[in-house]
């Protein structure tokens, strides 16, 4: 009898049921405040996004005209994708021309961000005050005060042409290599704005290594350069890696992006219609997410590599 009662008690402690019940009490446990903090952006995503987000990609598979009795769908199917790839040549041209300039613009947003922590990490009369500054463009920057900002002229740098620097670039350089460094001199100011919030993601980022390791390297002798690539680089990855995807993101979705414009501008064409821009957005949020994902793997490679060394 007291066999038989040990073995029921196990067949119940081993069944389904209580395996799917404890593994809920247990995730309930550890992510439970969590899912608790997530819960009024779920509730406002699922209330004012979620059915855009839907609506778009039904209206990509159709063509929408506005009639006098209001908009007429026709479905299509994959027709407007077709159109966009193989009709549509300013479209193709953009992404191109805008992932050319992001290829540049990423590398260079990462540095710069890292070089003006590293200074403004260290202590000086005032830090506090030109931390503000750097972090003010964030502020500021918003899509229409952006937008308007530019288009007055505040995106210029007016020191190229005023002391001939394009013109020594055209004469000196071949043009294929000439067009991308003056795009990039002008593009400087945007460089600029576009680095608040990875500066302070990197300053948070030194601030985890502790101080008493910097001591005991600089007690053995070792520079502030060595320093720097055998302990604040290895510490910071994470942070290069949170900066590289937050910037990918930030320039994807900047108010002056190329291929924004194209998909506002078909979304008010009468011959396009909504449905058109509509599968404009979700093919370039495809590429996005792509782009991210190569990131993403190249980021875990370059980890598992480390942890392999180590």
């Amino acid at each position: 009898m007291i066999q038989d009662n040990v073995k029921t008690t196990e067949k119940r402690e081993i069944s389904p049921r209580s395996k799917k019940r404890a593994r809920f009490h247990f995730r309930w446990k550890e992510y439970g405040v969590g899912y608790l903090f997530m819960l009024p952006w779920i509730i406002g995503f699922s209330v004012f996004m979620a059915f855009p987000i839907g609506w778009s990609l039904y209206l990509c598979f159709n063509k929408v005209s506005l009639t006098g009795s209001g908009f007429k769908y026709q479905w299509v199917g994959l027709q407007n994708f077709k159109d966009a790839l193989f009709k549509d040549n300013e479209y193709s041209v953009q992404i191109i021309a805008f992932f050319q300039q992001m290829i540049v613009i990423l590398p260079v947003i990462i540095i710069f961000s890292l070089l003006v922590a590293i200074l403004l990490n260290q202590n000086f009369p005032g830090r506090f005050l030109f931390r503000a500054i750097f972090f003010l463009p964030v502020i500021f920057s918003t899509g229409q005060v952006l937008t308007e900002l530019f288009k007055q002229g505040a995106g210029d740098v007016p020191f190229i042409s005023q002391y001939g620097i394009d013109t020594f670039v055209a004469e000196n350089f071949s043009p294929s290599l000439a067009d991308p460094i003056i795009s990039f001199l002008g593009m400087m100011i945007i460089i600029l704005w576009s680095s608040g919030v990875q500066i302070l993601i990197f300053i948070a980022g030194f601030q985890t290594v502790s101080r008493s390791i910097y001591e005991a390297v600089r007690i053995d002798g070792a520079s502030p350069w060595e320093s720097f690539w055998k302990i604040t680089l290895p510490s910071i990855v994470p942070f290069i890696a949170l900066n590289l995807l937050y910037t990918t993101v930030d320039l994807f979705t900047f108010p002056l992006n190329p291929v924004m414009e194209q998909i506002r501008k078909h979304m008010f064409n009468m011959s396009t219609g909504y449905g058109y821009a509509s599968a404009l957005a979700w093919f370039y949020f495809l590429l996005i997410m792509i782009v991210i994902a190569l990131i993403l793997w190249f980021l875990n490679s370059a980890n598992r590599s480390r942890r392999v060394r180590a």
